[in-house]
């Protein structure tokens, strides 16, 4: 199932997401639907907040095209060595920046059979695995960048939803309208 994904100006973006006590068949089946929500919306990776769900769980497909699930990571090692990549994310699309970060990293986690394993990743699997896990943390990419970047990044995202709320909230008030009409045309026929 595609679920929506949640846009910057969302609180659950800026919160620490919680721990998951334990891997059941309704955490399989969320991370089936995160795995069918990124792939919809041609994303390398998606976590829980992203969704809505204030879980640590994130899902990652790199260029080796393995589904991977991480519940409960914990990135135990970085390298020193950096790298840039321009990166984007699902919950602010259409935005890109440049950003650095260790070109490898170390991560713990349970995956969705709720076995523990140790991934060493490098390259757009460490990206990612960065990516998602500082979403847990309530990080979002464009804070490891140019603060006036995210500044207007941020502004930007807010007169959307602004303008959004003015436009659902005139189709309201149309579509009451057009009812309070059609109910006076039926009172006249009575």
């Amino acid at each position: 199932m595609i679920l929506d994904v949640v846009k910057l100006g969302q609180d659950i973006l800026r919160e620490k997401a919680e721990p998951i006590p334990e891997v059941t068949d309704e955490i399989r089946n969320l991370a089936e639907d995160m795995f069918d929500t990124m792939i919809a919306t041609d994303g390398v990776g998606l976590a829980g907040p992203q969704i809505g769900k204030k879980l640590r769980i994130f899902v990652a497909i790199a260029d080796d095209d393995v589904r991977r699930v991480f519940i409960n990571p914990q990135i135990i090692k970085t390298s020193e060595e950096l790298s840039d990549y321009d990166e984007g994310c699902l919950s602010i699309p259409q935005v890109y920046e440049t950003i650095r970060r260790p070109a490898k990293v170390t991560v713990q986690a349970i995956n969705e059979k709720g076995k523990p394993f140790t991934l060493d990743a490098e390259g757009l699997l460490a990206r990612i695995i960065q990516h998602e896990y500082d979403h847990l943390e309530g990080i979002l990419f464009i804070d490891r960048g140019d603060k006036e970047f995210a500044e207007k990044t941020e502004e930007q995202f807010k007169r959307r939803a602004q303008r959004a709320e003015e436009k659902a909230k005139a189709k309201a008030a149309k579509a009451a309208r057009i009812a309070a009409k059609i109910a006076a045309k039926e009172n006249k026929k009575k």
